[in-house]
C-alpha cells in the first residue's frame, strides 16, 4: 500500500513539474518613442516601439506567461492593448484607455502581466490611445506547449504578415483634424505589408516585402490586420491557402484563393509552394463596403503588393500578379466570413453554451451629433452636425476620472451607469435608407452607459447593422471574451427564420467579428472572467466618436474567480 501511493505521489509530482516546465516566464522592455524613417518620398517622424516598424513580435508557448515594462518615451499618452488575449483574472492588463486603465504619460512607465491560458495560434498587440495603432503594433505567436503538437502537419517555416497603413502625416493629428470638423478622418496614403508600401507606390521600388520559399515546402502564414480603418483582401498569385486557425482558435481546414480580413483579426493559414519555381505577388487591396448617399465614405483604391520568391528562380524573373477583387465584393467577403468552422474536439476547442441568460439584441452603426463646441462641423455630413457612432442609440463616452475598472473595483458611484439597453429603444426598419428621413433617429444621447452581467452567466448578442447614415461593414471586437459566431446574414435580423440557421455544432470562435454591411451577426458567448470590458468597432475612426459599449463582469464565488487589486504602478488620471 505504501509502494502505491508512493508511486501515485511520485506520478503527481512528475506531471505537476511536466506542466511547470512546459510553461514560461517571460519578460520584455517596450521603449514607445520617436523614430523618423522614409516612405512615400519622404522621411517622418513616427511613434514606435523599440525603433521597429512592426514593433517586435511576442513568441510564446500557451501557459506562458508575459511580463512586459512599456516605457512611453514618446510625447503622446498612451496604452497598449494585447489584442484577443483573454486576460483571465488580469483585467488590469487588458490596456484599452479609461477602460482598465488610465494613460501611460509621457516619461512613464507600467508593467503589463498577464498569461496566455487555452489560446494557440496568432494575435497582436497595438496601442490603445488615438491613432497611435498605425504604427505601434506587432505580432503575438503563440505556439502550443512544449511536447505538444499543431493539430496539422509542422509548416516548415512561420511567417508573420501584417497588414497596415500608412499616413504621410502625423497620426495622432489625423484624428484630431477629424474630431475638429466633426466627420470622418483623411484616408491613408498607401497599404503596407510588414511596414512596406510596396512598389506601386511612389519612391518605393525598394520597398517591399520579400519571402523567399523552397519548392514544396510548407509555411504557415500569421496574417494580421493592423490597419487603422480598412477591411482587406488577401491575395498571392497563382496560389491557394488552408486556413487552419482565426483569432487564435483552430479552424477545420478551408481552402481559399483569397482571404478577407478586418481590422483586428487574424488569419493562419498554409501555403505550398506548389508552383513552377519563379516570382509571385502577394497583394492587399480595401474592401469598402460603405454606401449610402448621406456617407459618400472615400477610401483608398490603392493596392499594396509583397513578393514571394522560390528558391533558383533568376533575379530577372517578373513576378506573376493575382487578379485582386473589387473593392464591392461582398459576396466573396461574406463567404469567406460565414464558411469557417471550428474544430471540434482539436486544442482548446469550447461546445456552444446552449442555455443564454442574457439575451441582446443591439443596433450598431453612425449617426449626427449637434456640433460640439469649437468643432466647425462644415464637411459630410449635413453642415451643422458631427459624425457620431452609436450602439442602440447610446453614444459612449469614456470616463474621464477614473477607468471603468478602477470605478468597479473600488465600488465609485457616478463614473458609469449599468442602464444600457438590451434592445433598441426604438424600433424601426433598420436596413432601409428611407430611415435617414427621420431626423431624430439620428441622434443619439452620449453617456457611459454599459451593461452588468453575473459571474459565469451566458450572453446572446445579436448585432443589426443599420442604413442610418449609409451602411457598411462594421469590425466589432471584444475585449476579455472569445465567442461563438452561431449566424451571419443580410437585411433586418428576423428571430423567427434566422434562429434556426444557428451554428451550434462547430462555429468559429473570434474575438472580432464583422456584422455585414447591411446585416446582422450572432454571437455568444460565457461572462466566465470578471472586470470591466470593452466592446467596440475596430475602426478607430468609428470607435473615437462613440461606436462602443463595455461590460462589467461581476465577481465569481471563489478567491480565484475574484478580481485581484490592481498593481501599485497603476498610471493615475
Amino acid at each position: 500500500m505504501g509502494r502505491l501511493v508512493f508511486l501515485f505521489a511520485s506520478s503527481l509530482l512528475l506531471m505537476v513539474a511536466a506542466r511547470t516546465v512546459s510553461a514560461a516566464v517571460l519578460e520584455h522592455s517596450f521603449y514607445v518613442q520617436n523614430l523618423t524613417v522614409t516612405r512615400l518620398c519622404k522621411r517622418q517622424v513616427i511613434t514606435a516601439v523599440n525603433d521597429s516598424l512592426p514593433g517586435p513580435s511576442l513568441r510564446v508557448r500557451e501557459g506562458d506567461k508575459l511580463i512586459i515594462h512599456v516605457f512611453n518615451m514618446s510625447p503622446y499618452k498612451i496604452t497598449i492593448h494585447w489584442h484577443g488575449v483573454s486576460q483571465l483574472m488580469s483585467a488590469w492588463s487588458d490596456g484599452p484607455e479609461m477602460i482598465t486603465q488610465c494613460a501611460i504619460l509621457p516619461g512613464n512607465n507600467y508593467t503589463y502581466n498577464y498569461r496566455i491560458t487555452k489560446q494557440e495560434g496568432t494575435l497582436f498587440w497595438h496601442a490603445h490611445s488615438s491613432f497611435l495603432r498605425a504604427t505601434v503594433h506587432g505580432a503575438i505567436i503563440i505556439h502550443p506547449r512544449a511536447r505538444h503538437s499543431y493539430p496539422f502537419p509542422k509548416p516548415y517555416r512561420e511567417v508573420p504578415i501584417l497588414l497596415g497603413e500608412w499616413w504621410n502625416a502625423n497620426v495622432v493629428d489625423v484624428e484630431n483634424q477629424a474630431l475638429a470638423v466633426g466627420i470622418g478622418p483623411n484616408i491613408s496614403n498607401a497599404y503596407t505589408i510588414n511596414g512596406w508600401p510596396g512598389d506601386l507606390y511612389p519612391c518605393s521600388q525598394n520597398q517591399m516585402y520579400k519571402h523567399r520559399v523552397e519548392q514544396g515546402k510548407t509555411y504557415l502564414l500569421r496574417i494580421i490586420n493592423a490597419a487603422v480603418n480598412s477591411h482587406l483582401f488577401y491575395k498571392i498569385a497563382n496560389h491557394n491557402m488552408t486556413v487552419v486557425a482565426v483569432d487564435a482558435r483552430y479552424t477545420n481546414p478551408y481552402v481559399t484563393d483569397v482571404v478577407v480580413i478586418s481590422p483586428g483579426q487574424t488569419v493562419d493559414v498554409l501555403l505550398t509552394a506548389d508552383q513552377p519555381v519563379g516570382s509571385y505577388y502577394m497583394t492587399a487591396n480595401n474592401y469598402a463596403s460603405a454606401s449610402g448617399t448621406a456617407v459618400g465614405v472615400p477610401f483608398n483604391p490603392s493596392t499594396t503588393r509583397g513578393v514571394i520568391i522560390y528558391q533558383g528562380a533568376p533575379s530577372s524573373t517578373t513576378p506573376l500578379m493575382p487578379v485582386v477583387p473589387a473593392f464591392n465584393d461582398t459576396p466573396t467577403a461574406h463567404k469567406f466570413f460565414t464558411e469557417l468552422t471550428s474544430l471540434v474536439g482539436g486544442p482548446h476547442w469550447v461546445p456552444v453554451p446552449l442555455n443564454v441568460d442574457h439575451n441582446m439584441f443591439v443596433t450598431v452603426g453612425m449617426g449626427l451629433d449637434v456640433c460640439p463646441p469649437n468643432v466647425s462641423c462644415q464637411g459630410r455630413p449635413p453642415v451643422g452636425a458631427a459624425l457620431s457612432g452609436n450602439m442602440n442609440n447610446v453614444s459612449f463616452v469614456l470616463p474621464t476620472s477614473l477607468s471603468l475598472l478602477q470605478a468597479f473595483f473600488f465600488n465609485v458611484g457616478g463614473v458609469y451607469t449599468t442602464d444600457f439597453p438590451a434592445n433598441p429603444p426604438v424600433q424601426f426598419n433598420y436596413t432601409n435608407p428611407s430611415i435617414n428621413a427621420d431626423l431624430p433617429l439620428l441622434f443619439a444621447p452620449k453617456r457611459t452607459s454599459i451593461t452588468k452581467v453575473k459571474f459565469n452567466s451566458t450572453v446572446e448578442m445579436v448585432m443589426q447593422n443599420t442604413a442610418l447614415i449609409g451602411v457598411e461593414n462594421h469590425p466589432m471586437h471584444l475585449h476579455g471574451f472569445d465567442f461563438h459566431v452561431l449566424a451571419q446574414g443580410f437585411g433586418n435580423f428576423n428571430p423567427t427564420t434566422d434562429t434556426l440557421k444557428y451554428n451550434l455544432f462547430n462555429p468559429q470562435m473570434r474575438n472580432t467579428i464583422s456584422v455585414p454591411v447591411g446585416g446582422w451577426a450572432v454571437i455568444r458567448f460565457v461572462a466566465n472572467n470578471p472586470g470591466a470590458w470593452f466592446m467596440h468597432c475596430h475602426f478607430d475612426g468609428h470607435n473615437s466618436v462613440g461606436l462602443s459599449t463595455a461590460f462589467i463582469v461581476e465577481n465569481g464565488p471563489t478567491p480565484d474567480t475574484t478580481l485581484p487589486p490592481p498593481p501599485p504602478d497603476l498610471p493615475e488620471c
